[in-house]
């Protein structure tokens, strides 16, 4: 294998320009060789030892070609999804699952939960083994944006998320030795002062890792959203909460015995956006008590009325699983599912109505078919989407991926949220159809952190690690953006800017003149 390997890297390596390119030569070296198959991951391997032995010269177009799931870093940061251990739950939600050893509203079969179950739910663990993946799959995961999933953030003991975060950035800061002892992570038995204090060491290490965090993302549900749980976010490391909404109506929430109203979700908002988080809503549409007309109507209320405008959304749409209550609802008669037309129509007319300063991240949860009893099992609804010719403006609809800057204009988008003025300050392609960067900007007087506040900075394109190529990212692009923002302070009458900065980037903004305050950057204008 590593000799069939060898000599199509040594004399094909510079003919290889796409990946039917590849596949031929594969089907070639299959047959002189006897070979069952070839894997792009020990291509990959042994370019990377020929590249180091200086057998052969880079190629970033086989670099590409080998990369699997490219489109994971095409948004300039690779993601790496973590999940707690099983606790309780606060809530008693009829659409959640309850599965023994699985954290409620998780099934064993997904695969974020199998992976997490392989390692124990150790944070430690999963975080080497996704990095590990990401590597082996030809991705450079430099940035991370740490995504923490599990359920109610919040609920957890205080000296569990401080462990867990803790163990993450020392993974994060442990990834660029040669070798790795899985062992190695910060034990349970510290006091909550001891783990606070090497939180602190870490994330100062990190600062200048290879392997940056540069954001980490916390699910929670808003009425356990206060300025105490806020302020510990921060110290975590906390830049985007996700937080289970749901739907903005209060008899349906009520009817699902969700725990919380609409006034939870409207001070949560608020709250979540004058501490300068991200906010990403997780909408069910089909939830007991719904109809297809009402939820669209409460979907372009998220936009109209500033009470909410969620920076992201993701569609969960409902689905009846066993061990929850709706499965017996389901089984009663008292619950029927939309239809795949009406739920794929609805996501249609959604789509439709979503600002340009909205991101939808997600339209469809990984769920398992063979898990969903009744619902929607089509796990590629954005591909489905997209050949249908369904337009959307959204962010990720947008965005730049791995296409090259050429022309641009920055426009701003201002509209009113939670008693405050939001600015979206985007670089866009002349005709509007092309995202290469933003930065959202928020004035608000009653703000406790600062009365201008970033709430983030982003620039699209491909992953380009810290002193790489200049590609969409490294372009002065967010040089740019973060300037534009600071003009609009000081012509808002303001002189203080303050930027909900993710450890890994806060070296980024010290070169601007911003300091490290109370886990914000500050700088005076």
């Amino acid at each position: 294998m590593v000799k069939a390997i060898e000599y199509l890297l040594i004399n094909y390596s510079e003919k290889i320009k796409n990946r039917d390119d590849l596949e031929a030569i594969k089907r070639a070296l299959c047959k002189k060789f006897s070979l069952p198959a070839i894997l792009n991951s020990d291509i990959l391997k042994e370019y990377r030892r020929l590249l180091k032995e200086k057998k052969i010269k880079q190629s970033a177009t086989l670099e590409k070609v080998l990369r699997k799931r490219s489109i994971r870093t095409m948004s300039g940061i690779a993601p790496v999804a973590v999940l707690t251990k099983p606790y309780p739950c606060p809530g008693q939600c009829a659409y959640c699952p309850h599965e023994k050893d699985v954290p409620t509203s998780y099934l064993s079969n997904e695969p974020a939960v199998m992976r997490a179950i392989r390692c124990h739910y150790d944070p430690y663990i999963q975080v080497i083994s996704r990095l590990k993946a990401l590597v082996n799959n030809g991705h450079q995961p430099t940035k991370i944006e740490l995504i923490v999933i599990g359920g109610t953030w919040s609920y957890l003991p205080a000296r569990y998320k401080y462990w867990y975060i803790l163990n993450c950035f020392k993974a994060a800061n442990d990834f660029q030795k040669q070798k790795i002892d899985l062992k190695n992570s910060y034990k349970k038995n510290l006091s909550l002062e001891e783990l606070k204090k090497l939180l602190n060491k870490e994330q100062k290490k990190n600062e200048t890792a290879v392997y940056n965090i540069v954001g980490v993302t916390l699910e929670t549900r808003p009425d356990y959203i206060n300025e105490e749980e806020l302020r510990e976010m921060r110290e975590l490391g906390c830049t985007r909460v996700e937080t289970g909404v749901q739907v903005i109506d209060d008899e349906i929430l009520r009817l699902n015995k969700r725990g919380h109203g609409v006034k939870e979700i409207v001070e949560a908002t608020k709250l979540l956006k004058q501490f300068g988080f991200k906010i990403t809503y997780h909408l069910m549409p089909a939830l007991p008590g719904a109809t297809p007309k009402k939820d669209l109507q409460l979907f372009k209320k998220l936009f109209s009325d500033d009470r909410f405008q969620p920076d992201q959304i993701k569609f969960y749409p409902t689905v009846v699983t066993q061990g929850s209550l709706l499965y017996q609802w389901y089984q009663q008669g008292k619950y029927q599912p939309y239809s795949d037309r009406v739920l794929q129509n609805l996501i249609i007319k959604c789509k439709e109505v979503v600002p340009t300063y909205v991101r939808i991240i997600r339209l469809i949860r990984d769920i398992p078919a063979e898990s969903i009893v009744a619902g929607n099992k089509i796990t590629n609804l954005r591909q489905v989407m997209q050949q249908k010719g369904v337009e959307c403006r959204c962010i990720r609809c947008r965005e730049a991926q791995d296409q090259p800057i050429k022309k641009y204009q920055l426009n701003v988008v201002t509209y009113p949220a939670s008693g405050g003025q939001e600015y979206f300050i985007s670089a866009d392609s002349c005709d509007g159809k092309i995202l290469f960067g933003f930065c959202r900007l928020r004035i608000d007087e009653h703000s406790p952190i600062a009365p201008a506040i970033i709430r983030e900075l982003h620039v699209y394109g491909e992953l380009v690690a810290i002193g790489a190529a200049k590609k969409v990212q490294h372009s002065g692009l967010g040089k740019k953006l973060l300037g534009a923002a600071e003009k609009l302070v000081k012509a808002a009458g303001f002189n203080q800017l303050a930027i909900i900065s993710g450890v890994g980037v806060r070296g980024y903004y010290k070169k601007f003149g911003y300091k490290l305050k109370k886990t914000y950057m500050i700088k005076n204008l």
